[in-house]
């Protein structure tokens, strides 16, 4: 197992007493595989890849990459987020070379390590361009091309098609899974796509509500390339539906609209 996490549990102090965010999460992630996870808005699957990137702390439980703690941010992790979060004044592969600036890798090294990623996510004559300059998905790839360059062991992904129109979210979603069978990566991915996480995951976790924990695991064993057409395809997405209505429908109404987003 790459990412191992025991007894998970992160709250937040509030005025009105302590917020359980995530409790008694359990989950083994295998190197290589593709897990998406789906769960009501607020239960905590934003917080839940924040600590596993290490910028929010656990309250208490286990949390081992490869088997040695998480305690903080670190290049063995890469983050691509749904806002693009790219530097304005910055090339397509300046942006894509920035971590590698941070570790200080030479001038040369990072030219050649910001191309091998630029062609790999489909971006090869753009290199000069600037990001006012790409479209939604072209940004993305930008993106992706920047977290695969440092390397990392776990690619962390925040609803990162979101943003995107239908037709261009589809067509991310063939590039993603080009790319994770070319490099090999772990990876994370929240979504609230059941549809999304039925096209890409090995294994799509289902979260309950706020205290977010696991409901189900789904195990995902139709081929790829995956027809969303197909029978199988359509009684996954349909099973899975129904178990977040089931859990959306047992939620509490009432909500803090300053809570939604965890």
């Amino acid at each position: 197992m790459i990412l191992t996490i025991e007894n998970l549990i992160k709250s937040f102090p509030k005025k009105e007493g302590v917020m359980v965010a995530i409790q008694d999460f359990n989950l083994e992630v295998k190197e290589g595989e593709f897990v998406c996870i789906l769960g009501p808005s607020g239960c905590g699957k934003t917080t839940l890849l924040r600590i596993i990137a290490g910028l929010e702390s656990i309250t208490s439980g286990k949390l081992l990459l490869k088997d040695k703690p998480i305690i903080g941010p670190g290049s063995d992790r890469g983050m691509v987020f749904q806002e693009f979060a790219l530097f304005p004044w910055r090339s397509v592969r300046k942006n894509v070379e920035f971590g590698l600036e941070i570790k200080k890798v030479p001038p040369t090294e990072r030219a050649a390590i910001s191309e091998r990623f630029i062609e790999l996510v489909g971006l090869k004559g753009f290199e000069n361009y600037h990001p006012n300059q790409l479209s939604g998905g072209m940004k993305q790839r930008v993106g992706i091309a920047r977290a695969l360059a440092n390397d990392p062991a776990l690619l962390l992904m925040d609803e990162p098609f979101g943003a995107l129109d239908a037709q261009t979210r589809n067509l991310m979603q063939k590039e993603l899974l080009r790319i994770w069978l070319e490099t090999q990566k772990t990876v994370i991915f929240i979504t609230h796509s059941v549809d999304e996480a039925c096209y890409l995951a090995d294994r799509i976790v289902v979260m309950t509500s706020r205290p977010g924990t696991i409901k189900e695991i789904f195990n995902v064993t139709i081929p790829r390339p995956r027809d969303r057409a197909s029978v199988e395809f359509a009684q996954l997405r349909k099973t899975i539906l129904a178990e977040l209505e089931r859990e959306v429908v047992s939620a509490p109404i009432a909500r803090d609209n300053s809570e939604a987003n965890v």
